[in-house]
């Protein structure tokens, strides 16, 4: 039988044994004075702290798990409440008070179709951000093309995503085109990581994106021509097809130019075919 500990309550005398002792060797007292000492949990041992270890990084995880998915909701808002704020600023809405950009949104975009590579139309969109809105920017394929339809003021304009690779990370934007299909409205990019004062300079509306309006995407012989080029460099390339790219910036005018070419062209039959 394990070997237990009692405590006179009188003098403090501790005993060791399976019962109190008939009377306390030091004081006198009788077995009744005595109370058995109950031991705790050793907090200094090997198996206490490894308990303690596992029960804290499960209430942690559990914490961060439910604080995630509650603010998930907000979270998923904000993303595409920002996303249609970059579709708008193509159409030269910009600045646009965050209370209202749905609002706005809603009334500017008729559909936001699907469409593919050899110009079908494979969703009409016509129930707004189920379609095209949906798509994010790795499920872009040739057969999985978002194209936003919008009434502005009367007039009909299209807007496309565009997604490339800059000097230090992903370029992506929307292109604005009029009704015609071949004149650029208006151009918004955004960037991951470009350097600050030179390549970040694509977001500037003033500095970069403005150039791109009237703009034509088509050159003479019906491929996609708008460029981004430095002053001087190819001057064959039209007038209208040319836009100047950022001084000191030459990856990230690059990585603009490869975007507007590699995705523009892949709606070409969709031009095309719907004109």
């Amino acid at each position: 039988m394990a070997t237990k500990e009692y405590k006179c309550k009188v003098c403090g005398y501790v005993h060791k044994g399976t019962n109190a002792p008939e009377k306390c060797p030091l004081c006198g007292a009788p077995s009744s004075e005595f109370e058995e000492i109950k031991k705790g949990l050793n907090t200094s041992s090997n198996t206490y702290t490894i308990f303690y270890s596992v029960i804290l990084v499960i209430v942690v995880a559990f914490l961060l798990a439910f604080v995630s998915k509650t603010l998930q909701p907000q979270s998923d808002k904000n993303v595409m409440i920002d996303k249609k704020s970059q579709i708008l600023s193509s159409l030269n809405i910009r600045n646009v008070d965050k209370n209202k950009i749905e609002a706005i949104y809603e009334k500017v975009i008729v559909a936001d179709k699907i469409v593919n590579a050899q110009g079908l139309v494979i969703k009409d969109g016509e129930n707004k951000d189920q379609d095209g809105f949906k798509v994010n920017t790795k499920e872009i394929t040739d057969q999985n093309l978002p194209l936003y339809v919008c009434n502005l003021d009367g007039q009909t304009k299209y807007v496309i995503p565009v997604t490339g690779r800059g000097l230090w990370g992903g370029l992506w934007g929307y292109i604005a085109l009029n009704a015609d299909k071949k004149t650029i409205y208006g151009a918004y990019f955004s960037h991951e990581s470009e350097t600050a004062g030179l390549g970040a300079r694509i977001t500037e509306y003033e500095g970069f994106q403005k150039q791109f309006e009237k703009k034509q995407i088509f050159d003479e012989t019906g491929k996609i021509g708008i460029r981004v080029l430095k002053d001087g460099k190819s001057p064959e390339v039209k007038e209208e097809n040319r836009c100047d790219a950022i001084t000191g910036a030459t990856l990230t005018s690059d990585g603009v130019n490869n975007m507007l070419h590699d995705c523009l062209t892949q709606y070409i039959q969709f031009f095309k075919q719907n004109n």
